[in-house]
């Protein structure tokens, strides 16, 4: 089992800047998974925002490039999402998840392939 928590969120205007951290725990190495983050706004499906690889090569949905960046600290084996120029639409519940194993290029940003998640963190971007 692995076991993620997010921290990080709040409510900023819009503009700011925010960073959520995501702490992973248990039977979790590093090498072996690929990790992303996804958000869930109020009457609207869970969409995949950024996802990085075993190896580190990373993935962005393209309302998110150029302002959000993923990244892990394999030592800490923590995850973050550093977000700038936040938007109203970015307001949302943002969730971390993980996958064993490898993801083709097409799935990194589908939520059904993930098999752990954490419980969330809220993001509100006021206009």
């Amino acid at each position: 089992q692995v076991q993620l928590v997010e921290t990080g969120g709040g409510s900023v205007q819009a503009g700011a800047s925010l960073r959520l951290s995501c702490v992973i725990s248990g039977r979790y190495t590093y090498r072996a998974y690929c990790l992303g983050w996804f958000r869930q706004a109020p009457g609207k499906e869970r969409e995949g925002v950024a996802f990085i690889d075993s190896d580190g090569s990373t993935t962005y949905a393209d309302s998110v490039k150029g302002r959000f960046t993923i990244s892990k600290d394999n030592a800490k084996t923590t995850l973050a999402l550093e977000m700038s120029s936040l938007k109203p639409e970015d307001t949302a519940m943002y969730y971390c998840a993980a996958m064993w194993g490898r993801i083709g290029s097409r799935y990194r940003l589908e939520s059904q392939v993930y098999n752990y998640w954490g419980q969330g963190t809220q993001v509100t971007v006021s206009s």
